[in-house]
């Protein structure tokens, strides 16, 4: 059968869209994009609902991005458990990343200036809508605790306001930064969040001038928070890390991540017997510096009896208010000369230097991945929520079904 000219371009024109997955004149939309999303929305304590809404409209400024992953963190539980932040009915999940799908006229690149197409992998960082100063390269240095996410929005007409979904809405107009991370992997991307607390604390800790290569350091609690500090701290160089729990499970995964040694706390009587078997595994000297990942007041109380004179703290535990600690000021601070630094989530500049601390702990072997231990599809989002309240797992991750 003979084809004139118009239905050869036809087929060209089919062919290439088939290859692209946008249309051949250009255009940023994606040929597939559904008419409605699903939403994994909290809507009672301990309960999600998958919702269905009509898709978005995409906005000069804005990016549709189809979901690829997201893991589960500590902020999220506390959310299903107690909704400290009184947000239900809320759409839940800050750790995702996923594909471009469509894209306003107006997005040329990402935060960091990287361009952006649709197809290219992203992460969301935080919105700046209350506070338009902080940039990438903010001189102060000041953290994003003031600022909002993605995955911790109110409801509203949009819907597609948290990670936890098989599409967000990435939005110009409330001050959205977003990241181009096509370079890695879907594993490491959804590490990215967490890992940059870490990068983070470990630049506040590096602020008092005490943690340097040949220090001696505890690391306190080995939930993925902690974890991933040990991990940060090895590809930095630092040799001499002591990793405390009580699960041995943890405290070999620890090791593998760069521990050179661990203690149990329950196999010791108290605080100053911990100390004391830090010490021997530092061949007689307490720590020079240690980071507390619990989020407990006890652990807190605790970690000043690890630290020898002149050495530092970095608290990071707490995200949300777990009560009072107490220690005695003497004892803890005064005579101990001790210096402490707090951390809160990070700045923009720790988020895009965590891309770099994931290729490097591959590079030197650390099975950082490894940290997602669990799995799970949208529709079985309360599983997930329940397993990780569990503690049998790390990292758990929803992936659309």
């Amino acid at each position: 059968m003979e084809m004139n000219e118009n239905q050869v371009e036809a087929i060209v024109r089919q062919v290439l869209n088939n290859l692209s997955g946008t249309s051949a004149a250009g255009s940023s939309a994606s040929k597939e994009i559904p008419k409605t999303a699903h939403v994994a929305m909290l809507t009672s304590l301990e309960n999600f609902e998958i919702k269905e809404f009509p898709m978005p409209k995409v906005g000069d400024d804005d990016l549709l991005v189809k979901v690829e992953g997201c893991g589960i963190c500590g902020t999220d539980a506390h959310e299903f458990k107690r909704d400290p932040f009184s947000l239900i009915p809320v759409a839940l999940g800050h750790e995702g990343t996923g594909e471009i799908v469509k894209m306003g006229k107006n997005v040329k690149v990402d935060s960091a200036g990287k361009p952006v197409k649709v197809g290219d992998k992203v992460v969301t960082c935080m919105i700046f809508k209350d506070n338009p100063d902080i940039t990438m390269y903010d001189l102060n240095k000041q953290n994003v605790g003031g600022a909002d996410v993605y995955g911790l929005l109110p409801d509203d007409d949009v819907h597609l306001n948290g990670w936890f979904a098989d599409y967000i809405l990435i939005r110009g107009s409330l001050g959205s930064t977003f990241f181009n991370v096509s370079d890695l992997d879907l594993d490491s991307r959804i590490l990215i969040e967490p890992c940059a607390v870490l990068i983070h604390a470990v630049e506040r800790a590096k602020s008092t001038g005490i943690l340097r290569f040949n220090s001696k350091v505890v690391v306190q609690g080995c939930g993925p928070i902690g974890l991933i500090c040990i991990a940060v701290l090895k590809t930095m160089g630092i040799q001499n890390i002591i990793a405390v729990d009580g699960n041995e499970g943890r405290l070999e995964f620890a090791k593998r991540l760069g521990a050179s040694g661990s203690v149990n706390f329950k196999d010791y009587n108290g605080a100053e017997a911990m100390a004391e078997g830090i010490a021997a595994q530092f061949g007689g000297q307490l720590a020079d510096f240690a980071f507390q990942c619990t989020g407990s007041p006890v652990g807190h109380s605790n970690i000043y009896k690890f630290i020898r004179n002149g050495g530092g703290l970095c608290e990071l535990g707490f995200f949300i208010n777990g009560g009072d600690a107490t220690i005695n000021p003497h004892f803890d601070i005064c005579s101990k000369e001790i210096t402490t630094v707090g951390s809160w989530v990070y700045t923009l500049r720790d988020y895009a230097t965590t891309f770099d601390f994931l290729k490097s702990a591959q590079e030197i072997g650390l099975p950082i991945k490894e940290l997602i231990t669990d799995k799970y599809p949208l529709s079985q989002i309360n599983e997930a929520y329940r397993k990780n309240l569990a503690m049998t797992g790390l990292k758990i991750a929803v992936i659309p079904d």
